[in-house]
């Protein structure tokens, strides 16, 4: 797991966010995206390994604990949304499962019906950085006020390049919420995103 020098540090930036820093308030990865975790993230998320979402939960609850710096406030915990289409073949949003296991670790509310995912967008693997912003552009908007003046936890499983959490935190930031923090259980390397994911978000 990360230690709070490891993200604390400009080395710890990739150069896409060096150069153009996401619109979030900061994001934090509990791990990278590597095996053992890799395996068990492709099997939760694909394989209807629902069982995992406690153990997977609890990882990011400690990496939270251990990661989260003192400005990073929280509200509500928020998982970055399916599309309905997408969540119906899968049967579930994996994102959502670990925002409520990790409600439970941190005793805060988890909130599910608020930001929604208007489009469905295509497969971000095999896409570049640019490609995958143009991707989710405009994918998300907040039905409601429900988290107007909240400090926003933005929760989804993998990042890579941060264009979906970006897509999500800007319709966070629109529903006029006191910040936004994003974390996540794992984040690639540094690569090229297709190498970094290995399959379909």
């Amino acid at each position: 797991m990360a230690t709070r020098s490891e993200v604390s540090q400009p080395r710890s930036l990739c150069d896409r966010c060096r150069e153009a820093p996401l619109q979030l308030d900061g994001l934090l990865a509990c791990a990278f995206h590597s095996d053992p975790l890799r395996q068990a993230i492709h099997q939760f998320k694909y394989e209807d390994l629902r069982s995992l979402a406690g153990l997977l939960g609890k990882l990011m609850a400690e990496g939270w604990m251990v990661l989260a710096p003192p400005n990073a406030g929280v509200d509500v915990i928020v998982p970055v949304p399916l599309h309905p289409t997408r969540q119906r073949q899968r049967g579930y949003n994996q994102s959502a499962l670990l925002a409520r296991e990790l409600g439970t670790y941190l005793c805060h509310p988890v909130v599910e019906d608020v930001l929604v995912r208007t489009k469905p967008t295509a497969p971000q693997v095999g896409l570049n950085a640019q490609e995958r912003r143009a991707n989710v552009r405009d994918a998300f908007r907040c039905a409601g006020t429900g988290l107007s003046g909240k400090r926003v936890l933005l929760i989804d499983d993998v990042c890579t390049t941060g264009s979906t959490l970006e897509s999500a935190g800007i319709a966070l930031r629109e529903a006029n919420t006191a910040s936004v923090w994003a974390y996540t259980l794992a984040r690639a390397r540094p690569g090229p995103p297709e190498v970094a994911d290995g399959y379909p978000p």
